[in-house]
């Protein structure tokens, strides 16, 4: 593979040198206070040119023909401009500051699905991912779910279908509290406007209320300061203070005693558009399909931008979070002989007075923004995490083939601190015809994690729990020593460390910035609690980005990740670091004017020091020597009409030990991933002149082969059956109401998720068939 990417690298670049020189157009989009428009629409009239302006309002429109064009410019709530402009061989047109005026009569409008463009796909990363290029110019693989598409799906949290929508990503459980995701075989940490979050067993799933997007960033991206595990990472960006007023209100009703209320406002605070602000707050309750499960959960999100001037702002957000959840719930254990699913799809393994488990969450960012000139500039951010969790978990003590089950409830207490510092600063300029796009910074953080899972009480103690003849009630609700703080009790688990990264990285243009070679590197230091000496390295990082044609480019790349560990072995020893090396090469297209846009890439990543479950106590991990990872993904996203738009991913995945100290373990297939994954979202928005103005309908389907979640039987082959699901949608809406109606498993299939314990199977299963109405109200 490594021989194959070396000769596409080399062609693509002698083809490359091939082009003729076109020019650039670049500029900045702003108020007449002179604040920055984030996201405006800058579009070359009649042909297949166009961009976004980023957080500082600049664009920049490369690869284009010598010749004079109309450049629109547009953004929602403003009154459009149209200019003139020349473009000259092998030069920028820099154009100056185009002001738009607020137009009053549009600010209340709401877009009409299928009037939008690329009503799916977006063009560029947020500005928490640090980089300014356009997602099809990077030199790897990014898939961004933006609110359209969240809202589509009725997704309103990330443990509900998110992954559908990106290529290889597997839900391993449905823990209730939080979301364990994984991509390329391995687990995705979760990060929150570039910061990482990720605990053993948590953060919060995030709820998406308060989220903007959420961008899948495959590979190590060491531009995140080596941050993220080698598979990748999610990052949640949340909603930001904006000058356009919102003011909306969504009320939603389900199957299983759901129900939800949201609102969303923003705007200026005052006449000037100096001081901005965004309120998101929501309340939610509801039960299972097993039944006796109501919990209940609320959050509140302020936020606040404060435009000090037209080059500096500082924006701050709080998100508090109380959350409900019965942990270990869904949990359901059979005899191996009796097979998966062989249980009632609603059967319940917990008793009628089993206790809910309290979670509370906090987080707070700062952000500063700052213009050192026109082409340099930084960020510095701060962020804080704390997290508490007092509850319980549930699991099997013994279950012989009568089915008299003896289960037991442990206490699950947890408390998570983290402390987060990033700065870095941008910078571009040209040296004999190369452009040069600079990145460099410095990256902290603290993390520490106390866990009590050492009490436990065996609850069928009168008589066994039967599962073929279930009778509830008989159990006495069980009582934990609780007299202490959880982080000061007798052996308690304390993991945690402290990250120091450093980062410098240049993005290297030529011949007219078709040809974009990017060289990096970082340095990390480690420092973990019960480490006597910290952990050092140097990681590259080398891409190669190539415009074949202005609507299809390719890139090759290797990365680099290392990064601590938190958590200890059932012998209580730390683990070693994690290093890993990604190499991968690929395509991205773009048709119908830039309006869908489809990547195919092929990867392999190398990992030392993976953790998998510890078959002698599933509490606790250890640390295999060596695995692999190869695959396959594509991935396509947009707009085909005015009224389709589709997301359509496959992705062939194959992860397996390759080097450890027991032989018999090399070639074994390693948990958390399904070899065959594709899904497939579509949306039709009827005509504008059409009886049925206003309406829409969307179907989806998610389909996996050969998949597994913590282990595998047999022969090195997954015993869980092919996983098929579909969904669907009917919408309405005008100016200010939309009206959003979704059935999930249509098929009302028996879906679940498990593995072979070899004594005991065990699953967890997904409602049947079921529904959900939002009715929202755009004030």
């Amino acid at each position: 593979m490594i021989k194959k990417i070396i000769l596409l690298t080399t062609t693509l670049f002698s083809v490359a040198c091939l082009y003729a020189q076109n020019g650039s157009i670049m500029g900045q989009v702003i108020t007449k206070q002179k604040n920055a428009i984030t996201n405006a629409n800058v579009i070359i009239d009649n042909t297949n040119h166009g961009t976004e302006t980023n957080d500082s309002g600049k664009y920049k429109i490369e690869n284009i023909k010598p010749g004079n064009y109309r450049l629109k410019i547009s953004f929602v709530g403003y009154v459009a401009e149209e200019i003139a402009v020349t473009v000259t061989s092998n030069q920028t047109t820099k154009v100056a500051p185009i002001v738009l005026i607020e137009n009053e009569e549009r600010l209340s409008e709401v877009i009409i699905e299928g009037t939008k463009d690329n009503k799916y796909s977006e063009r560029t990363p947020s500005s928490s991912l640090r980089l300014k290029t356009e997602l099809v110019k990077l030199p790897q693989n990014i898939q961004v779910i933006n609110s359209d598409l969240l809202a589509d799906q009725q997704v309103t949290s990330m443990m509900e279908g998110v992954i559908r929508n990106v290529s290889g990503v597997t839900m391993l459980e449905h823990w209730g509290h939080f979301a364990r995701v994984n991509m390329r075989g391995f687990r995705l940490p979760a990060f929150r406007n570039g910061f990482n979050v990720e605990d053993t067993w948590g953060p919060l799933s995030e709820d998406m209320n308060n989220v903007e997007r959420i961008e899948f960033v495959k590979g190590p991206a060491g531009f995140m300061m080596s941050a993220g595990e080698p598979g990748g990472f999610y990052n949640v960006v949340t909603k930001k203070p904006t000058n356009i007023p919102v003011a909306q209100i969504s009320l939603s009703g389900g199957s299983f005693d759901y129900y939800r209320g949201t609102v969303d406002l923003g705007g200026k605070l005052t006449d000037d558009g100096k001081l901005l602000y965004r309120f998101n707050g929501m309340y939610q309750t509801a039960d299972s399909h097993r039944g006796n499960e109501d919990a209940e959960r609320y959050g509140i999100a302020p936020s606040f931008t404060y435009n000090l001037s037209n080059k500096t702002s500082i924006t701050t957000e709080l998100n508090l979070q109380q959350a409900e959840s019965f942990v270990g719930s869904a949990y359901v254990f059979a005899p191996v002989a009796d097979g998966y699913g062989s249980l009632d799809r609603n059967f319940k393994y917990t008793d009628t007075n089993y206790p809910v488990t309290d979670i509370q969450e906090l987080t707070l960012f700062t952000n500063l923004k700052h213009e050192l000139s026109k082409n340099w500039s930084f960020e510095t951010q701060f962020a804080y995490l704390r997290y508490d969790q007092e509850g319980n978990s549930t699991w099997l003590w013994d279950l012989p083939n009568t089915g008299d089950a003896t289960r037991y409830v442990g206490i699950w207490d947890a408390l998570s601190l983290g402390k987060y510092f990033q700065t870095y600063l941008y910078g571009n300029f040209n040296t004999l015809g190369i452009t040069h796009n600079v990145l460099a910074g410095f990256d902290y953080s603290e993390k520490e994690y106390w866990a009590d899972w050492n009490q436990s009480i065996v609850i069928d103690v009168n008589q066994p729990f039967n599962i073929y003849n279930p009778i509830y009630g008989n159990t006495e609700t069980p009582v934990f020593d609780r007299s202490q703080k959880v982080r000061d009790r007798f052996g308690v688990t304390n993991t945690g460390f402290i990250a120091k990264s450093f980062y410098a990285q240049d993005e290297i243009g030529f011949i007219q910035n078709k040809v974009r070679l990017t060289l990096a590197a970082r340095h990390t230091e480690l420092i973990t609690i019960g480490k006597a000496e910290s952990d050092n390295k140097w990681t590259p990082r080398f891409g190669l980005s190539v415009d074949i044609l202005p609507s299809l480019t390719a890139y090759t790349l290797y990365d680099q990740s290392f990064l601590g560990q938190t958590g200890v072995s059932r012998l209580g020893e730390t683990f070693e670091p994690v290093e890993a090396r990604d190499i991968e090469g690929g395509i991205k297209k773009s048709f119908f004017n830039n309006r869908l846009k489809a990547s195919l890439g092929i990867y392999q990543i190398t990992k030392k020091n993976e953790l998998v479950v510890d078959p002698e106590d599933n509490n606790f991990s250890i640390q295999l020597g060596e695995i692999q990872s190869k695959g396959i993904e594509f991935d396509m996203q947009g707009e085909i009409t005015p009224e389709l738009n589709i997301v359509l991913n496959y992705a062939n995945t194959n992860v397996e030990i390759t080097k450890d100290t027991n032989p018999l373990n090399i070639g074994q297939k390693l948990s958390g991933f399904a070899k065959h994954i594709t899904n497939g979202w579509v949306y039709y928005n009827f005509a504008q002149t059409s009886l049925l103005k206003g309406f829409g309908a969307s179907v989806g389907y998610q389909y996996q082969v050969d998949r597994s979640t913590w282990s595998w039987g047999a022969n090195n082959q997954s015993d869980l059956p092919d996983y098929f699901r579909l969904d669907g949608g009917l919408s309405w809406q005008n100016e200010k109401i939309r009206v959003q109606l979704n059935v999930n498993n249509i098929l009302d299939e028996y879906l679940y998720a498990g593995a072979n314990y070899g004594s005991y199977l065990y699953w967890q299963s997904e409602p049947g068939m079921n529904g959900r109405i939002t009715v929202t109200y755009n004030f």
